[in-house]
């Protein structure tokens, strides 16, 4: 049977549940704030990208915004048509040469090494060879023979990552090693565009990169409320949310099966790649939803949690300082870090399993 690939993009901007619109009787929010907000939405690195500014007066930071989310995703594509791509230069250089990269770059690889050290692996940048392999999101996404995998395992070993700070230079140090930073690139592009809002006296917006988003501010509904911000049920279509969190300045990233899936022979397969085996992590979780004061800190963590399973990934997010997640598993059970008391649930569908 012929493989049918299935990709459904979450935005999560819809996901947030504006009580009302920007007026209030607050004399500081109608002093501050926008009758309507300034809005911008384009289709940027496979998936939807909007940025709402809510502060009177900053229309002009929204194109400073994308300025600056078009910069950063120039350089992290990995397709062969895209010539001016450094992360195309590294893996093409693997084995050979280190590779000068700017400090943005730099920063992000950094990064990704770093998580990739404090997980052991279950996040690790150098992945590229399985994810090239199974294609999930892309037409010609299929299953890859059992020799294929075996192959490309061998290709995946982060330790093998050499960086040169005084250089700015990667290397990869076997041919035919691949870096691919689509776990956790969009994490550091909402952080790098927080900034830019930041830089420019925005104080009340939302970020959405298609998965990852980021809360400026309080609601504003009330300077004094926060967002109330939904966990997208990993069931449905987007909008479908099974209950709320509120949050200020925080980000939340959501890893899900149901996001991007190969089906073939009556069998999905999910694009959240285990590094150890070459096929999709398979446990009892539908989604992970990460809460953090960073984007890249949530993107990191989403795919580590989702590879621990359950029991694993709430032992270990209970453990961090700043950090909380909501875990919903196949058989629509939802799970709190122990920091979550105010998750309310929303959707009659799913059961709180534990929690107040």
């Amino acid at each position: 049977m012929k493989p049918r690939m299935h990709t459904r993009l979450f935005l999560l901007l819809s996901m947030i549940l504006i009580l009302s619109g920007c007026g209030s009787d607050s004399t500081e929010n109608e002093r501050t704030l926008a009758d309507k907000p300034y809005e911008e939405t384009e289709f940027l690195m496979g998936t939807v990208v909007r940025v709402t500014i809510y502060d009177q007066g900053k229309e002009e930071v929204l194109s400073k915004a994308f300025d600056r989310i078009k910069e950063l995703a120039e350089f992290i594509t990995t397709e062969d048509e895209e010539e001016h791509s450094m992360i195309k230069a590294i893996n093409e250089s693997a084995g050979r040469e280190p590779v000068s990269v700017s400090s943005d770059l730099f920063a992000l690889i950094n990064s990704a090494l770093t998580y990739s050290e404090k997980t052991e692996g279950s996040f690790d940048l150098t992945i590229g060879p399985i994810t090239n392999l199974w294609r999930i999101g892309y037409p010609d996404a299929r299953v890859p023979e059992p020799n294929e995998i075996e192959k490309a395992l061998s290709l995946v070993d982060y330790k093998q990552v050499e960086l040169n700070e005084e250089n700015q230079t990667v290397y990869l140090s076997q041919e035919g090693m691949k870096i691919d930073l689509g776990a956790i690139a969009k994490g550091f592009i909402t952080d790098e565009t927080v900034k830019v809002l930041r830089d420019n006296d925005v104080e009340t917006a939302i970020i959405d990169l298609g998965g990852n988003i980021f809360v400026m501010g309080n609601s504003p509904r009330d300077v004094k409320e926060k967002w109330q911000v939904g966990i997208q049920d990993p069931f449905e279509e987007r909008g479908k949310i099974i209950g709320s969190i509120p949050l200020s300045n925080q980000s939340m990233v959501t890893s899900g099966v149901y996001e991007r899936f190969l089906e073939a022979d009556g069998k999905k397969y999910h694009h959240l790649m285990n590094p150890e085996t070459g096929y999709p992590f398979d446990n009892e979780l539908a989604g992970v939803s990460v809460v953090t004061t960073s984007s890249i800190d949530g993107d990191g963590l989403s795919t580590s949690l989702f590879s621990k399973g359950l029991n694993g990934g709430l032992e270990y997010v209970n453990q961090l300082d700043g950090v909380d997640a909501v875990f919903v598993t196949k058989d629509k059970e939802v799970y709190l870090s122990d920091g979550l008391k105010d998750f309310k649930l929303k959707n009659d569908d799913f059961t709180l399993m534990n929690g107040d």
